[in-house]
C-alpha cells in the first residue's frame, strides 16, 4: 500500500473516531478523565494513581524533582506525591503515560528505536517548556509542560499503527509531517480531552512561526523544539543544530537576561525534571 493510501486509511479511522489504543493507555486515560471530576478526593485520586504502576512511580519521581520539590524533603508515597503536584500535574502526567504506552506498543525494533528517540525528544522539550513559561514568555509552566508532553503525540499515535501499514515508515518523514502528523494530532488530542488552548497552541507549533520577543504557549513550544538537544526523528532537520543559531538570535530579544544565561541558570531544573520524565 502507496503512503498516501496509508494515511487515507488511518485517516477513515480518525474520522469515525476509531482510535486504537493499547490496553495499558486505556488505563491512564480512565485515571485522567476520573481525576476532571472536581468532586474527586485526594484519597480517591491516589487510589486511581496507584492502579497504574507507571504513573505511580512518574508521580512521585517528578514531586521529587529540583522543580516540585523546593524544600529537599523527598516523597515516597502516592498520596502526598499527588497532594505535593496537585490534580492538574498529575492529570498531565496520566496523558504522558499514555503518550509513552503508545511509544511502547509496537514490537518491531526499527519502530521502538524511533519511539524511543521520540520521547527523549518529549521530555527535553517538555522540560525545556516549563523553564521557559516560567522565565522568559510568563505563560502558566505547568500547562506548557502539559503541552511539551503532549506536542508530539499524533506522530507516536502513528508510530502505534505502522506495524499495520508496511512502508510507512520508508523513505524520509517529510510526507509523513505534511500528511498525517496534524490530522492524526487533532483527533488524538480531542481524544485525551486536551484544553483548547494547549490545542491551538499545538496548532500554531505546527505552523512553525515564532514571534520575537516569544510570548505565547506556542512560541513556547517552539522555542524549547528549538532548544531540545535530543531532535525529533520524524522531522527533516533545519539548518541548525537544535539550539545553534535560535539561541543566539533570542538572546538579543530577551529583556534583561540572556536566554543562554536563563538556560544556564536553570540547567538543573531542566536536567531534574527531564530525568523524571524520561520513562
Amino acid at each position: 500500500m502507496e503512503r498516501r493510501e496509508i494515511f487515507k486509511s488511518i485517516g477513515a479511522d480518525v474520522a469515525t473516531g476509531k482510535l486504537i489504543f493499547p490496553t495499558s493507555a486505556q488505563v491512564a486515560i480512565r485515571v485522567r478523565q476520573a481525576l476532571d471530576d472536581p468532586d474527586c478526593h485526594i484519597d480517591n485520586a491516589a487510589r486511581l494513581v496507584q492502579a497504574d504502576p507507571l504513573l505511580s512511580a512518574r508521580v512521585v519521581a517528578i514531586a521529587n524533582s529540583v522543580v516540585f520539590n523546593r524544600s529537599g524533603r523527598e516523597v515516597t508515597d502516592v498520596r502526598a506525591a499527588v497532594a505535593r503536584l496537585g490534580f492538574r500535574t498529575v492529570r498531565a502526567l496520566a496523558v504522558a503515560v499514555v503518550t509513552r504506552q503508545l511509544a511502547g506498543a509496537h514490537g518491531v525494533q526499527a519502530y521502538q528505536e524511533i519511539a524511543a528517540k521520540l520521547w527523549e525528544h518529549t521530555a527535553h522539550v517538555a522540560a525545556l517548556a516549563h523553564v521557559i513559561a516560567r522565565r522568559v514568555t510568563h505563560q502558566d509552566p505547568e500547562t506548557a509542560m502539559f503541552a511539551g508532553i503532549v506536542h508530539e503525540v499524533g506522530g507516536f499515535y502513528l508510530l502505534s499503527r505502522a506495524k499495520d501499514f508496511p512502508g510507512l515508515l520508508d523513505d524520509d518523514h517529510a510526507e509523513w509531517i505534511e500528511s498525517g502528523e496534524a490530522e492524526v494530532g487533532r483527533a488524538v488530542l480531542k481524544v485525551l480531552s486536551v484544553p483548547e488552548p494547549v490545542a491551538h497552541a499545538i496548532e500554531a507549533f505546527w505552523d512553525g512561526f515564532l514571534s520575537l520577543p516569544p510570548t505565547t504557549l506556542a512560541d513556547t513550544l517552539l522555542l524549547a523544539e528549538e532548544l531540545a538537544p535530543v531532535p525529533s526523528p520524524l522531522h527533516p532537520a533545519g539548518g541548525d543544530q537544535p539550539g545553534e543559531g535560535m539561541q543566539t538570535r533570542l538572546d538579543m530579544v530577551i529583556a534583561e537576561d540572556t536566554l543562554t544565561s536563563i538556560l544556564e541558570e536553570s540547567a538543573e531544573e531542566v536536567a531534574s525534571l527531564t530525568a523524571a520524565l524520561r520513562f
